[in-house]
C-alpha cells in the first residue's frame, strides 16, 4: 500500500518487546535472523514462503555474512553493508520486498505497478529486485543530472520490459512529493494497483532493523549497550529502522544521524526547527534531500502517539516549508554534518589511519565520533560507485566488476516533467494490467 489512505505513513499497531527472543536469536545467520525477525511481523506469509523469500532474498549477497561487521580499532567498526547486487545498503530491504510482491501477485492475481522516487541506490535496488518478476511494472523517478553516473547506469542500463526509469526536471524532494501525490489519488492508486518502495513503505524500514540486530549481537557482549550506531542518512529512513529496535526494548545507547551539506535533519536535532532549504549538489547525492519522509514516523512516538498533532504538524510543514518545535525531545539521537570539503577530508584521515577507503555518503558517518563510547558506522555503499570522489581525495579509482559491465551497455531513460500530471500520463500509457 505504501502510503496509508489518509496520505500518512503506516507504523505497526505494536511494536513487540524483542528482549525474550534475544538469546535465541544471538547465534543466527543472517538468513535466519531475517526470518525470525518477520514472523512477528509478515503474519499473512505462510511460513514456507517467508523461509523461502529470506533464503532467495540474501543468496545474491557476495559476502557470506551478508552483513560483515569491520573492525577498525577498539573502539570503531564498519557495518558493511554493500555487498548485495547494486552495492548499497537498499539491497537489504529491496531484494526482500521484490520476493514479498511476487507471493503477493500469486495469491492475489492482480499485478501490481510499483511506484518510487529515488536519490540514487534506491531506484537501483529496487530495480534489481523487481527484474523480470510476472506481474509488475516499476516506474523510477530520479532526479536528471544529479545522480552519480555509475548510479544512473544501475537504473537505465538494465533493458529489462518491466522497468521504466523517469529522468525528472528536478530534485528528489520533487520527484517524492509527486509519488506522494500520486498515492494520494486513491481512485488512480486502485486502479493501477500501485505498491510504494521508498521508505515510505513500512516494510523496507522493518527490513533494515535486521541489519542492527545482527550488528548488535556480533559486538563484543561489554560493548553492545554502551555502542552507538553513527548512520548517513538523507530520508530518515535508515536511522528510523534503528531507532525502532531500540523501541524494540533492545538496548542501544543511541544514534547519531550523520548528515552532508543538506543539514534539515542536523538543524532539527540541533535547535528544534525543521525547515526546508534548496538542495544543494554535493560529492554525497543519496543524501541530497530537504524534506525527511520518515521523520513522520518519529513525529509520531514523539508526540505521544498522536496522530492528529502529527497531522497538525506535517499540514504547517507543507504549507509554509518550516516547523519550530516548542519542545524537542532529542532523546538517544544526535547528528552530525559534513560539507563537501569534509567529507574529502574525512574520505583521506579514514584512509592515512586504517587504510580502508570509504564512500562519501559512508564518510559522513565519521564527521563527530565520539571518544567515549563505541561507534559502530553504518557504511551505506560501495566506494566504487564514487569513483571520481574517492580520486580526487586519496588517488585511487576503485573499481568493482559489477559496475565496470554497466558501462558498455545502452541506456534507456525518459525524460519527464517533475509534476504529477506528467508521471501520471507515463503510468497511464506503461501500467501493468492495462
Amino acid at each position: 500500500m505504501g502510503l496509508a489512505p489518509d496520505g500518512g505513513l503506516l507504523l505497526p499497531a505494536q511494536l513487540p518487546d524483542l528482549r525474550p527472543h534475544l538469546p535465541a536469536w544471538e547465534a543466527l545467520s543472517y538468513p535466519e535472523l531475517a526470518e525470525a525477525f518477520f514472523t512477528l511481523f509478515a503474519t499473512d506469509l505462510s511460513a514456507a514462503d517467508l523461509t523461502r523469500c529470506v533464503e532467495d532474498a540474501y543468496s545474491r549477497f557476495s559476502h557470506p555474512e551478508i552483513a560483515p561487521l569491520r573492525q577498525l580499532d577498539d573502539h570503531t567498526w564498519v557495518l558493511e553493508l554493500f555487498h548485495g547486487p547494486t552495492l548499497a545498503f537498499k539491497d537489504f530491504a529491496l531484494q526482500l520486498l521484490g520476493n514479498f510482491y511476487e507471493v503477493q501477485i500469486a495469491r492475489t492475481g492482480r499485478p501490481i505497478n510499483v511506484l518510487g522516487a529515488t536519490s540514487g541506490d534506491t531506484g537501483a535496488a529496487a530495480i534489481h529486485g523487481l527484474l523480470g518478476k510476472e506481474g509488475v511494472h516499476i516506474f523510477i523517478l530520479y532526479p536528471d543530472g544529479k545522480v552519480a553516473p555509475l548510479q544512473e547506469r544501475q537504473m537505465v542500463s538494465v533493458g529489462a520490459a518491466n522497468v521504466d526509469a523517469l529522468a525528472v526536471n528536478g530534485s528528489f524532494d520533487d520527484a517524492q512529493s509527486t509519488i506522494k501525490e500520486l498515492f494520494g489519488d486513491l481512485a488512480f492508486r486502485e486502479r493501477h494497483n500501485l505498491s510504494a518502495i521508498n521508505s515510505i513503505n513500512l516494510a523496507r524500514v522493518l527490513a533494515q532493523c535486521v541489519y542492527y540486530l545482527y550488528a548488535w549481537f556480533r559486538l563484543p557482549p561489554a560493548q553492545r549497550d554502551v555502542a552507538e550506531f553513527v548512520v548517513p542518512t538523507g530520508n530518515f529512513g535508515n536511522v528510523l529502522a534503528g531507532w525502532l529496535v531500540q523501541q524494540m526494548k533492545v538496548p542501544v545507547r543511541g544514534f547519531c544521524v550523520a548528515t552532508n551539506q543538506n543539514d534539515i535533519l542536523y538543524r532539527l536535532f540541533e535547535n528544534g526547527e525543521y525547515r526546508m532549504g534548496a538542495v544543494a549538489a554535493s560529492y554525497a547525492p543519496s543524501m541530497d534531500i530537504q524534506i525527511a519522509s520518515n521523520f513522520e514516523r518519529f513525529l509520531y512516538y514523539h508526540e505521544g502517539q498522536d496522530a492528529e498533532r502529527v497531522r497538525a504538524v506535517m499540514d504547517t510543514f507543507k504549507r509554509t516549508g518550516a516547523y519550530q518545535f516548542s519542545r524537542f525531545a532529542r532523546g538517544t539521537i544526535r547528528a552530525s554534518r559534513a560539507d563537501d570539503a569534509h567529507i574529502t577530508a574525512l574520505i583521506q584521515s579514514v584512509y592515512q589511519r586504517y587504510q580502508y577507503v570509504v564512500d562519501p555518503h559512508t564518510a559522513c558517518g565519521f564527521a563527530d565520533l565520539r571518544p567515549d563510547r563505541p561507534s559502530v558506522i553504518l557504511g551505506t555503499a560501495h566506494p566504487a560507485k564514487f569513483p571520481d570522489t574517492i580520486e580526487k581525495a586519496i588517488g585511487i579509482h576503485p573499481t568493482h566488476p559489477t559496475l565496470e559491465a554497466l558501462k558498455s551497455l545502452p541506456m534507456r531513460k525518459h525524460p519527464v516533467d517533475a509534476t504529477p500530471a506528467a508521471v501520471r500520463a507515463f503510468i497511464e500509457a506503461h501500467a501493468a494490467g492495462k
